[in-house]
C-alpha cells in the first residue's frame, strides 16, 4: 500500500502511537510522518505509506497554522498543562495587556527549543535528557509569525488564539515567553494543528478503533497519490526514452528538456502520466533525487 494520508490525530496518544496503529489498521509495515505532534495535541499529521516514505524528506516544510488555548498564571517544566507545575503566580494582566505584549511574538522572532522537544544533541533527544533531569545549553532558534490573534477565553485567565508561523516553530515556547513577557508565567493547555505541508484539518481523516470497520473504510478512501503530497515542485513530463533512464537513476540533460529552466526540484513523469519521482535540476543536469517505486 503506497500514498499519503492525512490523519486528525487525537488528543492522549503520540505521533508513533498513531503510526503503529495504522501498521495494524492498513497492514502496512513501511510508514513514515512528517512533524511530531505532541500527545496533548491535536490535529494535521502528514503520514506516508510503504513507498511513499522515501519522500518524507522531501515534503515541503511549508507554514503552519494552529488554534489553541493558554493559560496565565502557571507555569510548568514543558510550558504545557501536562508537566509538573513549578510555580504559580498571581495575574495583573487583562484582555488589553496581552494583546500588547503579544505584538513582540509577530514576524521574525527568536526561540530557544524546549527540554521537552524532539531537537537532537549528541544523539539524544532533549526530551530523553528532560525526563532524566537533565538541563543542557541550546542555541537559539529563528521563526515567522505572521499572525497571532487572540482572544479571550471560557474561563479566567484564559485565552484562545490563532498562529500562522512557520515550520520549526514553538508554540509552547511563544506562550511560555508571552507569560514572561506579562510577569505572571504561561502555560498551552490547549493545541489543535490545522495546517501543515500544504494540507489543512479539513483534508484529514479520523484515526479509527481497531474493530471499526466503517472508519477503516473511510480511512482507505482518504488515501493519495504520493506525488499529491509533492504538488509544490513543478511537474515535468519526459520522454519514454528519458522515464526509463530517469529510473534506472539516470541523469537526464537540460538540453533535452522542456520547461526545465530554473534550477529546483521537480516532480518527474513519464509520457503516461506516470509519476517517476523527483529529479533536482542543480544547473548541469536534472539527476535523480528519489525513484518513485510502489514498495
Amino acid at each position: 500500500m503506497t500514498g499519503v494520508v492525512i490523519i486528525n490525530k487525537p488528543k492522549g496518544i503520540t505521533s508513533f502511537g498513531v503510526v503503529a496503529r495504522l501498521r495494524r489498521i492498513l497492514g502496512e509495515k513501511k510508514i513514515g510522518h512528517s512533524g511530531t505532534l505532541d500527545p496533548m495535541a491535536t490535529g494535521v499529521m502528514t503520514v506516508m505509506l510503504g513507498g511513499a516514505t522515501r519522500f518524507c524528506s522531501l515534503l515541503p516544510d511549508s507554514n503552519k497554522a494552529y488554534t489553541g488555548v493558554f493559560r496565565l498564571g502557571v507555569v510548568t517544566d514543558t510550558l504545557d498543562i501536562t508537566g509538573k507545575v513549578l510555580e504559580t503566580r498571581p495575574v495583573a494582566a487583562n484582555f488589553d495587556d496581552v494583546l500588547s505584549a503579544s505584538r513582540a511574538f509577530k514576524g521574525e522572532i527568536t526561540q530557544l527549543p524546549p527540554m521537552y522537544s524532539a531537537v537532537s544533541v549528541g544523539g539524544k533527544r532533549l526530551y530523553e535528557l528532560a525526563r532524566e533531569g537533565i538541563e543542557i545549553e541550546r542555541e537559539e532558534r529563528n521563526a515567522l509569525v505572521y499572525l497571532f490573534d487572540i482572544t479571550p477565553g471560557d474561563a479566567e485567565n484564559e485565552y484562545k488564539f490563532y498562529v500562522e508561523c512557520s515550520g520549526g516553530t514553538y508554540i509552547r515556547s511563544i506562550v511560555s515567553d508571552l507569560g514572561e513577557a506579562l510577569s505572571c508565567g504561561a502555560v498551552l493547555t490547549e493545541l489543535n494543528r490545522v495546517k501543515a505541508n500544504g494540507f489543512t484539518i479539513e483534508q484529514a481523516a479520523d484515526l479509527p478503533d481497531f474493530d471499526d470497520e466503517e472508519g477503516k473504510e473511510a480511512l482507505r478512501q482518504k488515501i493519495l497519490p504520493t506525488d499529491f503530497a509533492l504538488k509544490k515542485y513543478p511537474a515535468l513530463t519526459v520522454t519514454g526514452a528519458q522515464a526509463i533512464r530517469f529510473h534506472n537513476g539516470g541523469e537526464l540533460s537540460l538540453e533535452r528538456l522542456k520547461d526545465c529552466g530554473a534550477a529546483g526540484y521537480y516532480r518527474v513523469y513519464a509520457p503516461s502520466g506516470e509519476f517517476l519521482g523527483i529529479g533536482n535540476n542543480d544547473g548541469d543536469s536534472l539527476k535523480v533525487e528519489r525513484v518513485f517505486n510502489e514498495i
